[in-house]
C-alpha cells in the first residue's frame, strides 16, 4: 500500500475486513506483472469516474500525483479524454477535483 499511495493503512480498522482485503489488493493485485502501477492507477481513476464514485477518485488523483505516477498535465489530458466518455457532467467534477489538487499541490 506504501507503493501505491504512498502511505500504509490503519492498523486499528475492526474485524478482519480491511487487514484480509489490503493484504489480497496490495500483496497480490496491485504487484502482478504485466501492467505498471501507473498504468493501474489510470485505469482505476477511469472506473471510479464512470461509476461517480467522487471520493474515491480524489484518493485515486491525489497518490498519482504523490507517487509521480502522473504529472498535472497528464491528469488534465486524463480530464479531457474521460469526459468525451464518462459525459460532461462527470467531467467537469474531474477537472475541479484536478485543479483544485494541482493548485494545493503547487502551494505546498
Amino acid at each position: 500500500m506504501r507503493q501505491v499511495y504512498g502511505w500504509e493503512h490503519g492498523e486499528n480498522e475492526p474485524g478482519d475486513l480491511f487487514g484480509v482485503t489490503f493484504e489480497n489488493l496490495f500483496a497480490e493485485v496491485w504487484s502482478r506483472e504485466g501492467i505498471s502501477n501507473r498504468d493501474r492507477r489510470m485505469l482505476l481513476i477511469g472506473l471510479l469516474v464512470g461509476q461517480g464514485m467522487n471520493e474515491d477518485v480524489g484518493l485515486q488523483l491525489d497518490a498519482a500525483l504523490r507517487t509521480g505516477d502522473l504529472t498535472p498535465d497528464e491528469l488534465r489530458e486524463i480530464v479531457v479524454f474521460l469526459t468525451h466518455y464518462a459525459g460532461w457532467p462527470r467531467g467537469g467534477r474531474l477537472n475541479s477535483q484536478v485543479e483544485e489538487l494541482i493548485a494545493r499541490v503547487m502551494r505546498s
